[in-house]
């Protein structure tokens, strides 16, 4: 059958003529229109930083003084685009709600919140809070102590609180309670309960657990300071998870995130974690029983650098040029030791990690691992110039212990080949 072409018809726009395409990474054109569309919110200044292309540092007094491009930006548009178009959801909801911790999104509390209640599936989310009263807990913390991980108990002492984040299911009706009856059952939620209305609950949420899974004793932690605003938001993610997992796609919160690790957030809003501080952090705890010109590997190792084997003996024996090479360092070692007191004390940690006793320590490696673990302390000197001169030598001497390691094989064939003659 033929088809009949009007002259209105081919006046039209060749842009009405075109097929319907949505955004997405099933064809080309869908790609292509995402990408303006992520390239567009890139360039409001109304979406947070990790979006933006352009990141501007700001002075007390709110005038830019220092501006760079985001290379992150137009993906991470792309990906709120994305997750925006599976949820159904406004694109500028979702990014002024989504954080990216570690690399993983994250969503707000807040959000969670407004999610479920919007949703059409439940009731308002709302919220129980009981007083459990004053109470002491013990719970585990790790530290470092001569290079080893180890757990003390301590002792918090707490306002105990639990919470409950409850709803009913859309069509359910709650009754309007008399005044007695909130006196008598403690408000909604007892009454509820007692007239037997099906209810949707969260795990409860106590101060007691955040103790117990280290939120509360955390660095800046906000349980010390609003724990009934941070209990309602972890009862609110709980129900979230259990009932509604389609509107949070299996991610978890912000805060969550940041309960479990120790994380800041950056200039171009992303939350990450400075492993180096951390590391740098434990390095005075590891090294506070050792002495300041033996490496961690030689300090926990005392029975290995006076060995009295038969085989040890035998062996400087065979070559006595190698047994005094050995003996020369341990003399060595014993008058640096004299010549320099041990520092301790909180005054030995603020001046930093001297650098006569840290290059002591590269020179005498004997082994990669303890050049390897010497290197460790480079980070503890407070001088540049000498951070990066250190750095220099343990490079130079790594380079070098390396190819010795190389050539002693084919030494030792050529040795073994010689002895049958």
């Amino acid at each position: 059958m033929a088809q009949t072409t009007t002259i209105q018809n081919l006046r039209a726009a060749p842009e009405t003529q075109l097929p319907m395409v949505s955004p997405g990474f099933g064809s080309l054109q869908s790609f292509e229109l995402m990408q303006r569309g992520a390239n567009l919110l890139a360039s409001s200044t109304l979406v947070p930083a990790q979006y933006r292309k352009v990141i501007e540092k700001l002075d007390k007094y709110g005038n830019v003084k220092e501006s760079r491009e985001n290379p992150n930006a137009l993906a991470n548009a792309v990906v709120a685009l994305n997750m925006a178009q599976r949820m159904g959801a406004d694109p500028l909801m979702v990014m002024q709600n989504l954080y990216i911790v570690e690399g993983r999104p994250s969503w707000s509390s807040q959000w969670i919140i407004a999610a479920i209640n919007g949703c059409g599936r439940f009731s308002p989310l709302r919220f129980e809070i009981k007083v459990l009263g004053a109470k002491v807990i013990e719970y585990k913390s790790t530290y470092w102590e001569s290079g080893e991980r180890r757990s003390k108990v301590e002792k918090v002492d707490i306002n105990d609180k639990e919470c409950i984040a409850w709803a009913v299911e859309s069509g359910t009706t709650i009754p309007q309670f008399s005044l007695e009856d909130l006196k008598q059952f403690g408000g909604v939620y007892g009454c509820c309960k007692e007239y037997g209305i099906p209810l949707i609950e969260s795990p409860a949420v106590s101060i007691e657990m955040a103790v117990l899974e280290g939120w509360y004793t955390k660095n800046g932690s906000k349980w010390q300071t609003m724990d009934e605003v941070m209990l309602r938001y972890r009862t609110a993610s709980f129900f979230g998870k259990l009932y509604a997992p389609e509107l949070l796609m299996g991610l978890q919160t912000v805060e969550e995130a940041q309960d479990i690790i120790e994380a800041s957030t950056g200039p171009d809003g992303t939350i990450s974690v400075n492993v180096e501080e951390l590391r740098g952090n434990a390095q005075p705890a590891q090294r506070q029983h050792a002495p300041t010109n033996a490496t961690d590997l030689e300090a926990r190792e005392p029975a290995a650098q006076a060995d009295t084997s038969p085989a040890k003996a035998q062996a400087e024996a065979g070559n006595p040029a190698q047994g005094a090479a050995t003996a020369a360092p341990a003399s060595q070692t014993e008058s640096a030791g004299a010549q320099q007191p041990q520092q301790t004390g909180a005054g030995a940690e603020d001046a930093g990690l001297d650098p006569a006793a840290v290059e002591h320590q590269i020179v005498n490696a004997k082994t990669l691992d303890v050049l390897d673990l010497a290197s460790d302390s480079i980070d503890g000197v407070d001088d540049l110039g000498e951070r990066a001169r250190l750095l220099e030598l343990y490079q130079a001497r790594r380079l070098s212990m390396t190819a010795q390691q190389q050539q002693r094989p084919a030494g030792r064939t050529a040795r073994r080949m010689a002895a049958p003659e």
